[in-house]
């Protein structure tokens, strides 16, 4: 067996390799775009002030850094499992790459919550407000499994057609910035405003507490290596991809916050769950507000979509490993997607739709997956005596050390963030190890009989 070939469970057909290079681009792009930039700009605005363009810069640069450790270990262990495999790879301490493996799945579902709530939040609010928007979201994951269900060229192409839509409403954004430039509108002294409640450590832990919050909308390029199974020749396409995904949305994420404060003073995004409408109304621009909010809609349904897809990838990735039941790795007949691993992540996602609010959600988001971030940069280095036979990309020492830095920085202390994200993050580990710990009785009883 090669190295590019998955392994499956006995008598369980391999997943089906649909997605080629210019796709692949296409899910990067849209798996990073979408709730992190129309929902939570408005909360980092609140947080740092007029210079809402620093964190994204700065989350821009962490990103890259991740993402090239991320390059190299999926060209050379093209499996789905993703940090999981990584970290196992790496450490050989199953407890270790179960609790990281669990917290990549949390972050998904936290991250498909944040974008649920923000579906039936104040872009849904300009057309209706009779449903409840629990219910609202509930019935919104559910549609999406639907899709995911009928399989992964259907779900990624859906996924093309929404990328589409939801580039058009941040050149939306980007068009009406012009517009106002050239118009001599706006105000550009916000630009260069920090209003983080104070000066020296007070200035540092605003800016690095508002990078932590809008690190939410750079989440994603990680979620494209639990697909590498479902890519053809992986080593090749992953780089290009990965790398293209991350410029070109960390580009467009510095120019709209950008112009999101040139129009729109902090306090007024902050105040909003829609931020980026705001932005429409004040452009001075005859833009329809509800068209724009339709885009908006389709933009977060997106992001859901693939973190939904990533879980369940995960769930397959990790039974193939042995770190879940076996169970957890069938795959449909027909349709050839791992429907378990669906259906488990759909129903953790519906429970976990109503536990907060879009900003603490995807700062528990973030925080997850910087944890994450910095094991898999350490992973990078320790896995470099580890020699494959076929050639992949291989990153700067350098870069890795950083990423493992950077990330530690944002998921610390000095990142000020509230008290229910760890709370959340601390409550969802504890369930993993109680998982663990009952897989783990499951097996030995096997292993006894």
């Amino acid at each position: 067996m090669t190295a590019s070939q998955p392994t499956t469970p006995a008598g369980e057909p391999a997943l089906k390799r649909a997605i080629g290079p210019k796709l692949l681009i296409l899910f990067v792009i849209g798996d990073i775009l979408g709730t992190g930039i129309y929902a939570t700009t408005g909360k980092v605005a609140g947080k740092v002030g007029g210079a809402l363009w620093l964190p994204f810069l700065i989350g821009f640069v962490v990103a890259l850094l991740t993402a090239a450790s991320y390059v190299e270990l999926v060209g050379k262990y093209p499996k789905a499992a993703g940090a999981a495999l990584y970290t196992q790879k790496a450490f050989k301490v199953p407890f270790l790459t179960f609790i990281v493996a669990f917290m990549v799945m949390c972050s998904g579902l936290s991250s498909a919550s944040a974008a649920a709530r923000a579906f039936s939040g104040d872009y849904l609010g300009e057309f209706t407000d009779v449903l409840p928007p629990t219910l609202i979201s509930i019935l919104f994951i559910l549609a999406l499994a639907a899709i995911n269900l009928r399989g992964v060229a259907e779900s990624v192409k859906a996924n093309v057609v929404l990328t589409l839509v939801e580039l058009s409403g941040l050149a939306v954004i980007l068009s009406i910035g012009a517009y106002a430039v050239f118009a001599g509108d706006g105000d550009p002294s916000r630009l260069t405003d920090l209003q983080t409640g104070g000066t020296g450590y007070a200035l540092i832990t605003g800016v690095l507490g508002a990078t932590a919050l809008g690190f939410f909308a750079f989440v994603g390029f990680e979620d494209s290596v639990n697909m590498a199974e479902e890519t053809q020749n992986p080593a090749r396409t992953f780089p290009r991809a990965i790398f293209i995904g991350v410029a070109v949305t960390g580009t467009i994420y510095v120019l709209v916050a950008l112009v999101s404060s040139l129009l729109v003073d902090s306090r007024t995004l902050e105040g909003s769950s829609g931020p980026l409408l705001e932005v429409v109304k004040a452009g001075g621009v005859d833009f329809p507000p509800k068209l724009f909010a339709l885009i908006a809609l389709f933009a977060v349904t997106n992001s859901a979509l693939i973190n939904i897809m990533m879980a369940s990838r995960l769930c397959y990735g990790m039974a193939n490993e042995r770190i879940l039941p076996r169970a957890m790795g069938r795959v449909l007949a027909k349709r050839r997607t791992p429907w378990v691993g669906i259906l488990f992540v759909t129903v953790l996602a519906v429970g976990l739709v109503s536990t907060g609010e879009i900003e603490g959600l995807g700062d528990t988001t973030s925080f997850l997956l910087l944890c994450v971030f910095a094991v898999v940069n350490i992973s990078v280095l320790v896995l470099r005596k580890d020699r494959v036979d076929h050639r992949h990309f291989r990153t700067p020492t350098a870069l890795p050390v950083l990423g493992a830095i950077t990330s530690l920085i944002l998921a610390g202390p000095l990142a000020d963030r509230a008290a229910d994200v760890y709370i959340r993050a601390g409550i969802l580990l504890l369930i993993g190890i109680g998982l663990w710990v009952v897989n783990k009785a499951v097996m030995s009883a096997r292993d006894n009989a």
